[in-house]
């Protein structure tokens, strides 16, 4: 029970002093690729990149991640070469990645507790902002399938002109603060990923770790993540416990 009631309160204390939660979309939001590996669209990017840029870098070769490539692939457009590489590769690369994300869309699902979150946070006057690495169209789609695209402000996706802007690089994050005109210290960023983490912490913003992986948890809490959850169930119940508080 101690444990239970001082898990309540470091959450209460972390959206107490929050007017704006980001929330990370594939994880939080939805299980976006349901655990399968996005290494046939990292091959996919590979064979056209190849097509237009001939023998590819060892770390690109190497990487079967569908949002790692695009960094590896942004990097090596930057390394010296006798003739300047074609930028279109890094655009229609991006493209491929938007559209397995639009397909992902169109049989995800909200994460376990997922609507029941946004619903209290929304209770609490908390303002909604996606902060993602995902292409924001898709996001935007599944937000409009189960009903939820009204309840946040907006999405900050990744950004298709410039591939390096994905977090852990902070921009993303920068960028939500400025449209929600708030300084970091008055947001909450909830993430499942270490690069999440980085991004909070270098834009001055709080972050509250969630993943049902104890491995992942350990990682973030030695990393300087605050506090760790394994589901959202945690958090609606403090937020509806704050927001009985603050009614009294």
């Amino acid at each position: 029970m101690a444990g239970a009631l001082d898990e309540r309160g470091a959450l209460q204390r972390l959206l107490r002093g929050a007017r704006a939660v980001l929330l990370d979309f594939d994880g939080p939001v939805t299980d976006l690729f349901r655990d399968e590996s996005t290494a046939p669209v990292a091959h996919e990017i590979k064979d056209v990149v190849r097509g237009i840029w001939g023998r590819l870098d060892p770390d690109v070769e190497e990487c079967d991640d569908s949002h790692g490539i695009l960094r590896h692939l942004r990097d090596m457009f930057d390394r010296p070469t006798v003739t300047p590489r074609d930028p279109r590769a890094l655009t229609e690369a991006e493209a491929i990645v938007t559209r397995y994300e639009y397909d992902a869309v169109r049989a995800a699902v909200p994460a376990p507790d997922v609507l029941r979150l946004v619903d209290a946070l929304c209770d609490l006057g908390l303002r909604l902002v996606i902060v993602s690495n995902n292409s924001d169209g898709p996001v935007w789609e599944f937000l409009k399938n189960n009903g939820l695209q009204s309840k946040f402000d907006t999405v900050v996706g990744r950004d298709p002109h410039e591939l390096r802007h994905m977090k852990p690089d902070p921009y993303p994050v920068r960028r939500a603060l400025r449209l929600l005109d708030l300084p970091g210290t008055q947001t909450l960023l909830i993430g499942d990923q270490l690069t999440d983490l980085q991004a909070a912490r270098v834009a001055g913003t709080p972050f509250l770790g969630h993943t049902p992986s104890a491995e992942r948890a350990r990682e973030m809490r030695n990393h300087g993540a605050g506090w760790v959850v394994q589901g959202h169930a945690p958090v609606v119940d403090a937020a509806r416990s704050l927001a009985a508080i603050k009614a009294n």
